[in-house]
């Protein structure tokens, strides 16, 4: 499938114990549904041909033969289709009953997996019914039967593992895994008690996340015996971690695509993740090449909790996190003063809020960081307000350093005209601004703190030797998105800053190192390299998880419907490509600063790339 989706569904379907034609009916219905639907894995609950709590019924000969029945029934109804069902079923063989998972494609029985872990606890008696699966794999007329089987086209590869399976220490799904398979179902008939519900949506986020794998979990139907039990059709799918899609109290089909080529990409990336091979049969399936309809959504922000609650101790978290490496590093360096440019922009403005917050850890005194305020030909008036009220209102030490003269002196000394706005006449003043830093810091044994954050490192939007370099870069693994949003976070709490910071944030991104004009900024970043909410969903899909720009383009298009149209954002996405190639020289040379999230540009330990890659077998057919 295109770009690695593959549409997938788990199944609920109406039922009553032991009424195996209706059982069967309504299968074939939910089939032709998801079939319409273009859905390539289907899956059913526990038992779901007969009814999971048929209890002593399963030693009935006539209930075995008729469910044998509905399963070739179920089957001859799938012939012409490329769609895999996960049917569960009672198998008999070789004199004992098992619990199985029956996998069927286009008319044909394929396998049949099953049930590891026979649970004989509460209110669980399975074992006067079935027995436990063995590790050899058998067949039956040339059907693979066992717990070791993979269903296998390309890289896509599905394997099962029944109800219990799931909540044992050692899964079929983790030697699954490991042995190639990128989608785990579970055909299930767990029951609902108070509480029991959190505890299995772990369990699957957390087996999907260890196993690197794509996971689809069907329940069965309020159709089940009410004698001592309650169901209620409880179906999830998740993918690495992350729950995709989900309902409960609900019959019929839960629909979404699963992204394989992420899995692989991940598993490539995770070097921990070991490839087994422990006698597992390989069954062939296939499926028609389509480009998959996409239902699923994309969040604009991926750097950026979606949830109000998750966004606020996310923040704490973030800051937190920033402010104990720079503990870390003054009491190593034992550091007297924080020397910080502070321009009243947002950066410099987390990185000084950052500051505060590790000062504070060590119960010094906040005087001991100074902030220094230079400025220059395109300084404005707000921005020069804003940061003389917020280093006051924060109780810091502050200087202001007028770097006119000093950069007027240097264009002299170099023949570059005061009229010539060339790249020059702006890295010159970022280059003072940072002699300055340092030598304050010489002065007064202190640390140069370093203010630019992900975004303008994956962009090169920095001057090299310039504000690119520091002693400790404090923001160095925070994007522009989550900036904006950790600035916001403090705000929120109402300190006597919160009115500067809400005009912070109110204040275009800027260098501001072209002259203002009528005393407003000239030079919005964002109209230059464009809107840094798109970069940091380019960086986010290329760094972190490996996509191609054209998948890349292609979920955007989704994430940003309505925002940006197709030209725009390829537009920006070709640019950020571009930068992103270009200005690797500067990421090869960064300092240190503390690892906060998933991505980071240290050439020490997450990104080592040459500077002279080149860029065009990327941008082909894009």
């Amino acid at each position: 499938m295109k770009d690695g989706f593959i549409k997938v569904a788990a199944a609920s379907p109406r039922m009553k114990v032991a009424a195996i034609d209706y059982n069967v009916k309504n299968m074939i219905s939910l089939f032709e549904e998801a079939k319409k639907e273009k859905v390539k894995v289907l899956v059913f609950p526990e038992l779901g041909i007969t009814g999971y709590t048929c209890q002593d019924l399963f030693l009935s000969e006539k209930l075995l033969k008729e469910a044998k029945k509905g399963l070739l029934e179920y089957a001859s109804k799938t012939v012409g289709s490329d769609v895999l069902s996960f049917v569960g079923y009672p198998l008999q063989y070789m004199g004992k009953l098992y619990n199985s998972a029956v996998a069927i494609q286009n008319g044909k029985i394929l396998s049949y997996t099953l049930k590891s872990n026979i649970p004989a606890y509460s209110e669980f008696q399975e074992e006067r019914w079935f027995s436990p699966s063995f590790d050899e794999v058998k067949y039956i007329d040339g059907i693979p039967v066992g717990n070791k089987i993979i269903h296998q086209w390309g890289d896509f590869m599905v394997a099962a593992e029944i109800c219990e399976d799931l909540w044992v220490a050692s899964s079929p799904s983790s030697s699954h895994a490991m042995n190639g398979a990128t989608l785990i179902v579970n055909l299930s008939a767990s029951d609902e008690v108070v509480g029991k519900d959190e505890y299995r949506r772990s369990l699957v986020l957390g087996g999907s996340g260890k196993c690197i794998s794509s996971y689809i979990y069907a329940s069965s139907s309020t159709g089940e015996s009410s004698t001592d039990l309650v169901f209620i059709s409880r179906m999830m799918i998740a993918e690495n971690g992350t729950m995709l899609k989900e309902s409960a109290f609900s019959e019929g089909l839960l629909v979404t695509e699963i992204d394989n080529d992420r899995i692989i990409s991940e598993r490539r990336r995770m070097t921990t993740f070991k490839q087994r091979f422990d006698g597992y049969a390989f069954v062939p399936v296939s499926f028609e090449e389509v480009e998959t309809h996409l239902s699923r959504s994309f969040s604009q922000y991926p750097f950026v909790p979606s949830d109000a609650k998750s966004l606020s101790s996310r923040s704490s978290l973030i800051l937190d996190l920033q402010a104990m490496g720079l503990k870390k590093r003054i009491e190593h360096t034992n550091a007297k003063k924080l020397v910080i440019g502070l321009s009243g922009g947002l950066d410099s403005t987390l990185a000084l809020l950052v500051s505060v917050r590790a000062i504070d850890m060590l119960k010094r005194p906040r005087k001991d960081i100074l902030a220094i305020t230079m400025p220059c030909f395109g300084t404005t008036g707000r921005t020069l307000e804003n940061a003389t009220k917020l280093a006051s209102l924060l109780g810091v030490s502050f200087e202001k350093i007028d770097i006119r003269e000093s950069v007027l002196s240097h264009f002299r000394d170099i023949g570059q005209g005061e009229d010539d706005y060339s790249v020059t006449y702006e890295n010159a003043q970022a280059r003072e601004r940072t002699q300055v830093l340092m030598d304050k810091a010489n002065m007064f044994s202190g640390l140069v703190i370093g203010t630019g954050d992900l975004s303008e490192l994956a962009l090169g939007w920095a001057t090299y030797n310039g504000d690119h370099m520091s002693m400790y870069s404090v923001n160095s693994s925070i994007p522009k998105t989550l900036v904006r949003h950790l600035v916001t976070y403090v705000m929120n709490e109402n300190g006597p800053e919160a009115g500067v910071l809400a005009d912070i944030l109110a204040t275009p991104v800027s260098p501001e190192l072209l002259p203002a004009k009528d005393g407003k900024i000239s030079q919005i970043t964002e109209d230059i390299v464009g809107p840094y909410e798109l970069h940091d969903f380019f960086l986010y899909y290329f760094v972190r998880l490996g996509f191609t720009p054209g998948k890349i383009l292609r979920i955007a298009k989704i994430a940003f419907s309505g925002t940006y149209d197709e030209d725009t954002i390829k537009k920006w996405e070709t640019i950020f490509l571009g930068r992103f190639f270009s200005q690797q020289f500067k990421r090869s040379a960064l300092p240190d600063g503390p690892k906060v999230g998933s991505v980071t540009f240290s050439p020490r330990s997450d990104w080592r790339m040459p500077s002279d890659a080149v860029i065009s077998s990327f941008l082909e057919g894009f």
